[in-house]
């Protein structure tokens, strides 16, 4: 097999370090320094002029979060599902433009474990709740290292498993409405989120679908300074009666280019033992499939059909 480099890996590893506000929305991304290459936006475009802010119906930020959970399936749908297992492929760039095999683990309250596959190789990021570690072999680092606090904070805000909106006052944040804005071309409200420890982030749901479109994500230290995190939501589908968005696009301030996500397989409920989730052992030699890879519970993955968004 071809030898992937240590700028892909990085990236790939990066892009899910901060999974899943809801899968597989969460995303930050390290991306290749090139100062020569301005940073663009899904949505931008050439001497765009500005855009007014759209008229949509008045509501209120929590009747635009009941409606958001509504279009996603409903609550008691969503309070149902108690464990998340998706799996597809990570757009990480570089000179091949690799697309690396990913599978992303979740379980109530705050579990969480990913793995990404290249070349008989998998890198780990693993959370219990409390504590997260993380495995690098594509730096040569066979050893189970700590996750950094900046990545560990990522991790306990992008950890529900219903995603941020979804009984967020239940949850101890709270939801206030800034305003509309555009975004691809639809009207959208925005709103602000602010956790129970102060961490706050926008997200902007679409005025029809009443889904969410785009969500800011954690800031990511580029080029010295921390950046903005964008990701943006597309090709929602049923699975098991909730909606889960297939695609998703991720643009960081500065950034080269955006990085995609795609899902290929998810299954709701799956059995995963708390094992899952606890400090990953590092094998001997090469990473792959034992001790500390990817896991594989016995419950079927559903691949949605596609629907439109």
């Amino acid at each position: 097999m071809s030898r992937v480099s240590n700028g892909v890996w990085a990236r790939g590893l990066a892009l899910l370090v901060a999974t899943c506000a809801f899968a597989p929305e969460a995303v930050a991304v390290t991306v290749a320094r090139d100062p020569s290459v301005a940073s663009v936006k899904p949505e931008a475009t050439q001497n765009a002029a500005p855009v007014p802010s759209p008229q949509l119906p008045k509501l209120t930020a929590a009747q635009i979060a009941e409606r958001n959970a509504q279009a996603r399936g409903g609550l008691a749908a969503w309070r149902a599902v108690q464990t998340i297992q998706v799996s597809g492929l990570l757009d990480a760039g570089g000179r091949n433009n690799a697309r690396l095999p990913y599978t992303l683990l979740m379980k109530r309250p705050h579990y969480q474990r990913v793995a990404i596959e290249f070349a008989g190789q998998t890198a780990l990021q693993v959370y219990d709740g409390q504590n997260g570690w993380k495995l690098r072999p594509f730096l040569n680092r066979n050893d189970v290292e700590l996750l950094s606090e900046e990545e560990r904070q990522s991790v306990v805000h992008q950890s529900d498993v219903d995603g941020p909106l979804i009984d967020y006052a239940v949850k101890g944040s709270t939801l206030e409405l800034e305003g509309t804005e555009m975004v691809e071309g639809r009207a959208n409200y925005r709103l602000k989120l602010t956790t129970q420890d102060g961490y706050a982030r926008r997200i902007w749901v679409d005025g029809k679908t009443f889904l969410e479109s785009k969500i800011e994500g954690n800031p990511r230290r580029f080029d010295g300074k921390m950046r903005r995190v964008e990701s943006y939501l597309r090709d929602y589908r049923k699975v098991n009666g909730v909606l889960f968005p297939f695609v998703s696009e991720t643009w960081v301030e500065g950034a080269r280019q955006t990085r995609k996500m795609t899902v290929e397989k998810v299954a709701l409920n799956p059995p995963l033992e708390d094992h899952l989730f606890a400090k990953p052992v590092a094998p001997a030699g090469r990473v792959g499939q034992g001790a500390g890879g990817a896991a594989e519970p016995a419950a079927q993955a559903v691949a949605a059909p596609a629907s439109s968004s």
